[in-house]
């Protein structure tokens, strides 16, 4: 080796230690770098150099460095290191992409030649064929000829590839367990080596399964699928194995050629799969990589099971003779002391549980009893990975983060248990009642067990991990899931009425002051009440029992708030009223003069019950009277119940709703207040919610009987529109439109409060009374699993925290009455005089003040007026008569259209801003948490309101042709949201599902407003390197499209695309990266052209007009 190649071996070595050495400078490091670079690329010795230091004597990571550059030998199989053996196996693979097959014909000879002089050579091969797969099929990353080149190539050669895999596999695994057994052969790492050469056949193998011809997965007897479930019983090889057959088992295509996958439930493959699925169990102590391997097993039979369902009903696949064996390895799983295990499985219960052939099958029906009782222990919350007290607390802490994210975890998967359930019970219903009634028995008679983690709220309660707890909340829902499918799967005759009855009287006569188990109960009473109808005496008693723990205190008189189990209590006592009036009305009624007077009885003590209880109670009453069906009567009673509402409403007092300054002073938000002292306003602000929350209940509930002749019977039609159709009337009418006015003063006062002349009237205690409340907070930002409080203590609102969730409860309360006040009233909401004045002057006034997250409520009642189905929400215009449309709607849609639509894009610029400002505000201050999680909310919050605005808009001009950009829009407004769509291409371009997105919305933005806003041209002629001639063949189309050429479609969006391409930005990653350029190679797959010629011209075999020829006579 000549001085000059020793001198500059020296000097690489020195320079790959300081790089790779962590306590070199980063200036040496950069040195360093720069260095090895101008090696690589200019070195004239750099053939030389990487002769000598990719030798076996020096350390691995120069060696790793040079091998970038040449490689020379390995260490035996077991102590080269890995990442020496993948640079080689990139190195090989690279010189394969740009020589392979034109230049190197015999490269798979080659390799399979490689393999018989070791392990390490054949592990070797094994990597480089997974790489070039990866590179070629995965990640594409060569330019398209030479991808197809190699690819057909690979293709026409699979048979021999995956016969020389097989084989490879085969031999190193017949000699690893040969070895195995021998303890000097196992020691001396004979069997270990090949064992890794198993393992790499069988990683390259599940690079080639996902994409080559399902036939070369089935030849020979599905060889491959065999020996891959013989290898579930190999502990170093099962996991590899696992993940191929997954794959494999995956695979979509057409279900003709899927069904050799059922040859997976034959004797031998499936005695594999059980046997490995009922060693789940085996293991004293949790070991990740068998846990890992159990998942991907679990995920094997969810496959497996996706294909036996399609297969069976698309093919006429019978079937398998090995069900039971199949579900059995299923239920191993499901009954995994591994929450996630247990959940992976219920999906593919659910698909067998409801499908047409195979729920009807014996086998699948003596399961549904199984999974019933399996289900029983998985509904029971346990396995927090905080905890130490089931089995499944250790595998928790594998798969879960925190008890928080368990428990969310555990709130998906117990859904995907109920319906499960439920598809089950739709089968063999009677028996899952059976099942529900005798575990609710069981808990009735069982004494309660508070556990270790009592509450602290009083002695002998329960936490929610209590033992009694966590069991009447499993079997809670279970019942609930199961009774709910008796009676629409079981005919009348054949109710079990009298055991339900028996299950009620027992609920009835449970007594407990636990609130957790009185929630439980309540909801067993309600899911039981069905039976009820069949023996009315007893609903007396149910309401009873109802009414008795809506006012549900665990300490009598104490003034510390209630905690959140004491309020579920009253809320879902309240809920269960509610639901029954709802379903049940006809069979209420009766008993109306009761329950009327029982929340008279309550409603005298003002104290006594929230505004939100109060409300409940009068949606039951009002749901009720709608069974009436006699207006007058239902008139009057709702007069009634309004009367002390109506009265304080319209009183003298309530001009307080028109003056911001009076309505600030009236609800004590200018007032300075001390925590832990009471104040006069609260008051003021209950009665007031209260007469919200009235008008509310009132406007969603009452209701004219469905049946039209009984409605013309009780007086509830008015007349019929000129196309016959009954117009209605509702009772609650007079009461409402009475209320209406000073409904629309608050609305407007409530917009005009974020003024700044009236934000500085704000006390210096309720200053942040306007901003979002900490529900709505976690909410925007995606954080919806609240912190786990296991001890539900007692939660102390602030004055300012029940400031803010009086104006937010208001806002949105009052919106939702407007909401609902057309599909309610009809016509006589819709002929109110200046009714579309009246809204713009309330619900769209000081818009540029009202902060993003009180728009949000006030958009979806705006997007009400342009939606003809909105599932989310009441449809102001679903009711409007047509005959009002000129009249009403499109006064108010113009005045939307010329001044709205322009203030709305205005809005989103402003929206926009302040969140830029606020971010350039904060460079310079300290990154705090509360400071980043600002920002985040402030931008989240602009991209609901603008996803929301941008509805809207793109519905505005539904009666005019549907064309969105009709009106008029300011140029500004116009250029600054084309360009914001282009400067998101030029973000996020990269990502093929947001540039095909935001290419089409320019598309679109462009086509539509460029013909009446000539400065778009002036945004298009500042992207980089566009083409100005094509953008002005375009604009010629575009602006003449009855003199251009026509354009297809496509072409049009190609022309489009090709134009804005300068706006697409790179991602950070690859904006400085060295770009690779693979040259193309000759064709192999090049079709020679045939010559062109007259046929009738004369050649060799003689001309065509020669065998027309009358000489001919031989012919």
């Amino acid at each position: 080796m000549g001085e000059p190649v020793s001198e500059m071996c020296d000097h690489l070595i020195k320079a790959v230690n300081v790089m790779m050495d962590a306590e070199s400078s980063q200036i040496y490091r950069l040195e360093a770098l720069k260095f090895c670079e101008e090696f690589k690329e200019k070195c004239p010795f750099c053939v030389p150099c990487g002769l000598h230091l990719a030798d076996k004597a020096q350390t691995a990571v120069v060696r790793h460095f040079v091998l970038h550059i040449y490689i020379s030998g390995t260490y035996p199989i077991l102590e080269e290191e890995s990442h020496i053996k993948d640079v080689l196996a990139r190195i090989i693979v690279e010189m394969i992409k740009r020589e392979w097959p034109q230049h190197w014909p015999d490269m798979l000879k080659e390799m399979e030649a490689l393999t018989s002089i070791g392990e390490a050579q054949t592990e070797l091969v094994m990597m480089i064929l997974l790489r070039l797969a990866e590179d070629v099929i995965t990640f594409q990353t060569l330019p398209a000829q030479r991808r197809r080149d190699i690819q057909q190539t690979l293709t026409q050669n699979m048979d021999s590839i995956f016969s020389f895999l097989l084989t490879i596999l085969q031999l190193h695994v017949d000699e690893y367990r040969k070895l195995e057994g021998d303890v000097l052969q196992y020691i001396y790492s004979n069997a270990k080596a090949h064992c890794r050469v198993g393992v790499a056949a069988l990683n390259t193998l599940a690079g080639y399964i996902d994409w080559v011809a399902l036939a070369h997965l089935t030849n020979d007897n599905c060889r491959l699928l065999e020996m891959l479930c013989l290898l579930l019983s190999e502990t170093e090889l099962q996991l590899e194995a696992a993940e191929c057959l997954l794959i494999a088992i995956s695979r979509k295509g057409k279900l003709e050629d899927r069904k050799p996958l059922m040859v997976l439930f034959d004797d031998v493959a499936m005695h594999y799969i059980l046997s490995a699925a009922q060693s789940a169990d085996g293991a004293a102590t949790l070991v990740e990589r068998h846990y890992i391997f159990l998942k991907r097993l679990c995920q094997v039979l969810c496959s497996l099971g996706s294909q036996l369902c399609f297969l069976v009903v698309n093919v006429e696949v019978d079937v398998p003779a090995n069900l039971s064996k199949y579900t059995e390895a299923f239920l191993a799983f499901t009954t995994h002391p591994s929450q996630f295990l247990r959940s992976s499985t219920q999906i593919t219960w659910g698909t067998l549980f409801r499908h047409e052939i195979l729920s009807k099958d014996p086998v699948i029906i003596q399961m549904m009893i199984k999974y019933f009782r399996a289900t029983m222990t998985n509904l029971v919350k346990t396995g927090f990975p905080s905890r130490n007290d089931s089995p499944s607390c250790e595998y928790s802490r594998h798969d879960f983060d925190s008890d928080e994210d368990f428990n969310s975890f555990f709130n998906s998967f117990r859904a995907q248990q109920g319906e499960a359930v439920r598809n089950a019970c739709r089968v063999v219903p009677l028996e899952g009642f059976q099942i529900a009634a005798e575990w609710l028995q069981y808990q009735i008679s069982t004494p309660i067990d508070i556990g270790t983690t009592g509450s602290k709220m009083a002695e002998g309660l329960c936490s929610i991990l209590s033992p009694s707890a966590v069991q009447w909340d499993a079997m809670t829902f279970f019942t609930e899931s199961v009774v709910g499918q008796i009676f629409k799967n079981v005919e009348v005759e054949k109710l079990p009425v009298d055991q339900g009855i028996e299950l009620l009287q027992a609920v009835l006569n449970y007594d407990t002051q636990d609130p957790l188990i009185l929630s439980c109960v309540l909801t067993n009473l309600s899911s039981l009440f069905p039976f009820v109808t069949h023996r009315p005496h007893f609903l007396p008693q149910v309401l009873y029992k109802l009414f008795a723990s809506i006012t549900f205190e665990v300490v009598e008189e104490s003034k510390a708030p209630r905690t959140r189990a004491v309020k579920n209590v009253r809320r879902h006592a309240c809920s269960s009223i509610i639901k029954m009036s709802r379903d049940y009305p006809w069979f209420i009624l009766p008993c109306f003069d009761i329950l009327y007077n029982q929340v008279k009885k309550l409603f005298s003590n003002e104290a006594l019950l929230t505004q939100m209880e109060k409300c409940a109670l009068i949606e039951a009453l009002v749901l009720i009277s709608n069974q009436f069906k006699d207006y007058t009567k239902q008139k009057a009673f709702l007069e009634e119940l309004m009367a002390t509402v109506a009265a304080r409403w319209t009183s003298d007092e309530m001009r307080v709703l028109l003056e911001p300054a009076l309505f600030l002073a009236f609800v004590g938000a200018d007032q300075l207040m001390a925590e832990g002292t009471d104040y006069t306003t609260g008051i003021n602000r209950s009665r007031l919610s209260f007469c919200v929350y009235t008008i509310l209940g009132v406007v969603k509930r009452a209701r004219w009987p469905a049946d039209l002749e009984e409605a013309k019977a009780g007086g509830f039609v008015a007349g019929y529109t000129p196309s016959g159709a009954p117009i209605y009337r509702n009772p609650c009418t007079p009461q409402v439109l009475a209320l209406l006015p000073n409904l629309l003063a608050l609305i407007r006062t409530h917009n005009n409060l974020f003024l700044p002349e009236n934000m500085c009237r704000l006390s210096e205690t309720f200053s942040r009374a306007y901003e979002v409340i900490e529900v709505e907070r976690k909410v925007v930002l995606g954080l919806t699993q609240p912190v786990l409080d296991i001890y539900d203590s007692p939660v102390y609102k602030t004055h300012l925290e029940r400031m803010q969730g009086f104006f937010c409860t208001l806002y949105d309360n009052c919106y939702h009455i407007l909401g609902n006040a057309g599909l309610s009233l009809q016509q006589d909401f819709y002929t109110i005089e200046g009714l579309a004045e009246q809204i713009v002057g309330s619900a769209l006034i000081s818009l540029d003040n009202v902060p993003d997250h009180r728009l949000r409520p006030m958009l979806h009642i705006l997007l009400s007026y342009w939606t003809i189905r909105d599932t989310n929400h009441i449809e102001l215009v679903l009711s409007c008569p047509q005959e009002y449309y000129d009249s009403l709607l499109c006064p108010l849609l113009v005045k939307f259209d010329v001044v709205t639509l322009n203030a709305w894009v205005f809005f989103l610029f402003l929206c926009w801003w302040r969140v830029l400002v606020a971010m350039e505000d904060d460079e310079d201050e300290a990154c705090e948490e509360n400071q980043v999680t600002q920002e985040m909310l402030e931008e989240q919050l602009v991209r609901l309101v603008t996803r929301e605005v941008l509805d809207l808009l793109s519905k505005s001009r539904l009666w005019e042709k549907g064309q969105v950009v009709g009106g008029n829009l300011l140029p500004e407004a116009v250029t600054w949201f084309y360009a914001s769509v282009l400067k998101g291409l030029q973000m996020h371009g990269q990502h093929e599902v947001c540039n095909s997105a935001l290419t089409q919305l320019a598309l679109i933005i462009y086509d539509n407003l460029r013909p009446r806003y000539m400065e778009l041209r002036s945004v298009m002629t500042q992207i980089p390197s566009i083409n100005l001639e094509a953008l002005d063949q375009y604009d010629q189309r575009l602006l003449e499209p009855s003199s251009a050429q026509k354009v297809g479609e496509k072409k049009r969006k190609d022309q489009f695309k090709k134009l804005i391409a300068g706006t697409v930005g790179k991602a950070l990653g690859q904006q400085f990266k060295k770009e690779v350029h693979i040259r193309n190679l000759p064709s192999l797959f090049k079709k020679p052209k045939l010559e062109k010629r007259d046929i009738v011209e004369p050649s060799e075999t003689g001309s065509l007009a020669a065998l027309f020829s009358p000489t001919q006579d031989d012919i």
